[in-house]
């Protein structure tokens, strides 16, 4: 260490000492207590102890509730019979897929609208 360092930490310790002296007892009260809980470290409170295991715990189950499916057993018969039945359905059930369809059908959507519209059976037309 040179003779400035110690020129300097001499300096430093009686700028402290005076200073410590000059503080009323209730801010020197105050200072030993901030420093005491300052030295204590963070502590660790119960919720914060029990806020890991049960994350890891709701992990786990979401975990196994995404892979374990229930009644799993019985699953592939019934999507086979309800995949035979989509089948069975007649094609005009649903629109066709604008990839597939005729581009002559979209070019007279408005008659289609009003075709839909007036095609529909009212009640008092059929008594």
């Amino acid at each position: 260490m040179s003779q400035y360092d110690r020129n300097i930490e001499r300096r430093a310790r009686e700028l402290y000492l005076r200073a410590s002296r000059d503080v009323d007892p209730a801010t020197a009260g105050r200072l030993r207590a901030a420093r005491r809980t300052a030295m204590a470290g963070p502590r660790e409170s119960m919720a914060r102890r029990l806020l890991i295991p049960a994350s890891a715990f709701a992990m786990v189950a979401l975990a196994t509730l995404m892979v374990w499916q229930p009644g799993g057993g019985g699953n592939a018969v019934e999507s086979s019979a309800i995949g035979q039945v989509m089948e069975s359905e007649s094609p005009s059930d649903l629109p066709p897929d604008a990839d597939s369809a005729d581009p002559s059908l979209y070019q007279n959507l408005q008659f289609y609208s009003w075709l839909a519209y007036n095609d529909a059976p009212s009640s008092s037309s059929h008594k």
